[in-house]
C-alpha cells in the first residue's frame, strides 16, 4: 500500500508518519518529493528508523514496483508542493491501493487539502497565517554551531526578530559532535530539541546533512542567512573542541577501567 501525506505546515504529517512506523509489521519505505537539498524530515526519520527504506529525489520511479509488495510506502507531501502537480504520479497508482491522508487543524475547513484526501486526520491547531507564507530553506552541511550563539539565534528567530514566523525545523551540528534536531510551530509554547541517534562526529567537519527550513510571511532572509552564518565556527575552533571532547572521552573510559 502507497499512503500519501499532506496538509498545513506544523500540523503533524511527519509526526503521524512516525506514529504509524513505530508500530508498523512489514516492510516500510519513506519518500517527500521536493525535499532536496533540505531534507530535515528525511534524515531524521533515516537517524530514528534504520530499517525504513528512504527513497531520494530521482527514485519515483520504484513506487510502482513497490506498490505491489507487501509493503507500506508513506509519501509526504510538504505545503509548499502542489498537489496538482504530484497527481499524475498519484493517479498511476490508484490501481494498486493508494490512500490520501490530510493532516489538518479543527478549526481549519473547507481547503484543497479537504477535498483532495480519502481520510482527514486531526492535526494540531496551529496559527491562521496572514498573507501569504513564504518558505525559506538553507543546507548547512559540514558547519559546526556554537551551542549559545545558536540558542540566540533560534530565540530571536521564533519570536519574530526576522519576520512572522509560523514554522521552523532543522539540525543542526553541535561543537561537542552531537546532531540536534530542532522544532517550533508558532501557537505552541516551547520549542522541541531531539538529540538524533547519530555517532558524535569529532574528526573535522561533518560529512553529513544538517540545514534549515523556515515558513512565514515577510521573513528577513538575508539577516536569519547572516546570523546563522555568525553562530557557525572556524576550522581552528572546531579543531580545539573536538580535542577536548575525545579527552573528555578518554579520561572517563579510564575512569571506568579503573572502577
Amino acid at each position: 500500500m502507497i499512503i500519501a501525506v499532506a496538509g498545513l505546515p506544523g500540523a503533524g504529517k511527519t509526526t503521524w508518519i512516525r506514529q504509524q512506523l513505530a508500530i508498523a509489521n512489514q516492510p516500510v519505505q519513506y519518500f517527500s518529493p521536493g525535499s532536496d537539498p533540505v531534507p530535515i524530515d528525511m534524515t531524521c526519520i533515516a537517524a530514528e528508523f534504520p530499517d525504513v527504506k528512504i527513497l531520494k529525489e530521482g527514485e519515483e520511479y520504484q513506487l510502482l514496483n513497490l506498490a505491489e509488495l507487501e509493503s507500506t510506502t508513506y509519501i509526504e507531501l510538504g505545503f509548499h508542493v502542489d498537489l496538482a502537480s504530484v497527481e499524475p504520479v498519484l493517479s498511476v497508482l490508484d490501481d494498486l491501493s493508494i490512500h490520501r491522508v490530510a493532516l489538518m487543524p479543527q478549526n481549519i475547513q473547507n481547503t484543497g487539502w479537504h477535498a483532495w484526501a480519502s481520510e482527514v486526520v486531526p492535526g494540531v491547531t496551529v496559527e491562521p497565517t496572514e498573507g501569504k507564507p513564504e518558505l525559506w530553506r538553507a543546507p548547512i552541511s559540514g558547519q559546526v554551531l556554537d551551542p549559545a550563539s545558536l540558542d540566540v539565534f533560534w530565540y530571536e528567530l521564533t519570536q519574530g526578530a526576522y519576520g512572522k514566523v509560523n514554522r521552523t525545523k532543522g539540525i543542526f551540528d553541535l561543537a561537542d559532535g552531537r546532531a540536534f534536531y530542532f522544532d517550533f510551530v508558532a501557537g505552541i509554547p516551547d520549542s522541541t530539541y531531539t538529540e538524533l541517534t547519530v555517532p558524535r562526529w569529532l574528526e573535522g567537519r561533518p560529512q553529513r546533512f544538517s540545514g534549515i527550513e523556515v515558513v512565514g510571511v515577510d521573513l528577513d532572509r538575508e539577516a536569519i542567512a547572516q546570523t546563522l552564518k555568525d553562530c557557525c565556527l572556524s576550522d581552528a575552533t572546531i579543531q580545539n573542541y573536538q580535542q577536548q571532547i575525545k579527552e573528555s572521552i578518554a579520561i572517563s573510559d579510564e575512569d571506568l577501567e579503573e572502577a
